[in-house]
């Protein structure tokens, strides 16, 4: 009976010793796991960072993106009536939802144009285009090209997760710092951390409305029957007073030019004074 006792007193004892053990490491491995993402967290550069952060909820997976693709173009029609054209490019722009974001018009001796800059909603823009097509006028080109974007759209909003979960790490972090200086470190890449979140919305914020909105850039033209109109000279009164007047403004400007030169003419008084002395005093010599 006394040994029954003795064992179970033992296998009491050791249980005790191995919860306690179980418990301790348990512990400590806590410990360690989260001074482990805290030194993760305060070495890490994110100054030209690449999208290689967490891999959690954030991750965008391939398939579950829509596509991105980027439309625009340019086409040139010729019309007989460029009012009438360019009034029902602007009824077709503004059936559309569309706008213009440029537009210029050009007048010359051979031609008058229009030249349009347009920004259409990308569900709109193949019936826009079909509907420019159906109009009166002659397509004189047309190019239309697409881009995909997707793995742009991807890389950015990954990066963009990814600096946002740093950032919230680094926010927590600074309520824990201890020194001034330590304070100041985190708060420096907490400002660079939000200068390149900003950056990266702007960019993602640009190719959206690239996607968004595709650019068709339109130019309208009508060409002109050129007739050459030689100038028509006038009657005789006319020619004789232009050339009274030519003449005179001809004058003017001579005398104008002459008394330019008045450096040169002082400088040539005591020359020539000289020159003819000179010249009287030979000639007294030979006489």
């Amino acid at each position: 009976m006394k040994k029954i006792k003795i064992v179970v007193r033992l296998v009491l004892v050791l249980g005790i010793f191995g919860l306690a053990a179980w418990s301790c490491q348990s512990g400590g491995n806590r410990e360690v796991s989260t001074m482990s993402d805290m030194k993760l967290a305060s070495k890490t550069t994110f100054i030209g960072e690449e999208a290689t952060a967490p891999q959690g909820d954030n991750a965008l997976p391939v398939e579950e993106v829509r596509k991105k693709i980027i439309r625009d173009g340019r086409m040139g029609i010729k019309t007989s009536d460029l009012e009438k054209s360019k009034t029902r490019v602007d009824t077709l722009v503004r059936n559309n939802g569309g706008y213009y974001s440029n537009e210029s018009f050009n007048n010359s001796d051979y031609e008058s144009a229009w030249n349009l800059n347009i920004r259409i909603p990308a569900a709109a823009f193949d019936g826009f285009i079909a509907a420019l097509e159906a109009g009166e006028g002659e397509i004189l080109y047309k190019e239309i090209g697409a881009r995909d974007v997707t793995d742009q759209f991807i890389d950015l909003e990954t990066r963009l997760a990814n600096k946002r979960e740093y950032l919230e790490r680094y926010r927590e972090l600074v309520k824990k710092a201890v020194s001034v200086k330590e304070i100041l470190e985190i708060e420096e890449k907490i400002r660079l951390l939000e200068e390149e979140i900003e950056s990266v919305t702007g960019r993602l914020k640009y190719l959206g409305d690239q996607v968004d909105f595709s650019t068709l850039n339109l130019t309208l033209t009508k060409h002109k029957g050129f007739k050459y109109s030689p100038d028509r000279p006038g009657d005789f009164g006319e020619r004789l007073k232009h050339s009274l007047s030519k003449g005179w403004h001809g004058f003017v400007s001579f005398l104008l030019f002459l008394i330019k030169l008045w450096p040169f003419w002082i400088l040539a008084v005591p020359v020539v004074y000289f020159w003819r002395r000179v010249r009287r005093s030979r000639g007294r010599k030979g006489a």
